[in-house]
């Protein structure tokens, strides 16, 4: 068993000792030609939490071609009091693609549960929630905000436009009265339990796959769905 300790941000605790891969097969002689490889992962192994096509690639060759095919929807957080759910809605993300993740408030977040993904994903900070629309309004994005409030139209039933926006307020206050100002249209999330309302993050997730369903492609390759080595 090995004895190289497991990636911090290894997020299978009960998997193999080692995440990622170790130096490039056969050494220096037999790397590949390129410039989107990186030297140092080539030869020292690559233990990112990246998919098999980015081993050994460098970071800013994977921002490109991920640049390449992002979709148009966006995220937007209001960050008032810090969050905490922030890291987990990069993280995911980066993992549906979105177009930007956008801060709106305190430009200061914690990044931990993020697990490295912000590296991979476009962030942005406004001051306030009018300028974030009026960002978005400038490219033809539409805000929807969500929150369960009186006329807010059910996600599961709404069409969702391609160029889009997802808000999400803090957790527990839902959206700013700003926010419920400025949104284009606000939905919600059916529930049928007996809380009052789910987890930002949980949310959050939900809205991006309803507009993955909905928009993206998700014929040959273009979703990566596990599989393979680590």
């Amino acid at each position: 068993m090995s004895e190289e300790p497991r990636a911090p941000y290894d997020p299978m605790p009960h998997g193999p000792e080692q995440v990622g891969v170790g130096p490039w097969p056969g050494g220096r002689e037999a790397w590949p030609a390129g410039d989107q490889w990186d030297p140092e992962l080539l030869a020292h192994g690559d233990r990112r939490n990246v998919v098999d096509r980015y081993r050994y690639w460098r970071l800013e060759a994977i921002v490109a071609d991920l640049d390449t095919r992002r979709h148009d929807f966006h995220v937007a957080i209001e960050n008032w009091q810090h969050d905490f759910n922030i890291g987990t809605v990069v993280r995911t993300a980066n993992a549906f693609l979105a177009a930007e993740v956008h801060i709106v408030g305190n430009r200061r977040w914690n990044r931990r549960g993020a697990m490295v993904t912000d590296r991979y994903q476009h962030l942005r900070h406004h001051a306030d929630v009018p300028a974030l629309a009026a960002y978005l309004a400038e490219r033809g994005v539409e805000l929807l905000g969500i929150d369960n409030l009186p006329g807010s139209e059910p996600l599961e039933t709404m069409e969702l436009p391609r160029q889009a926006c997802f808000l999400f307020g803090q957790e527990g206050p839902g959206l700013s009265a700003q926010a419920r100002e400025v949104c284009d249209r606000t939905f919600s999330i059916a529930q049928f339990g007996s809380t009052r309302s789910i987890n930002a993050s949980a949310a959050a997730a939900i809205a991006m796959h309803s507009w993955v369903r909905r928009h993206a492609d998700l014929a040959g390759d273009a979703a990566w769905r596990g599989g393979g080595p680590s």
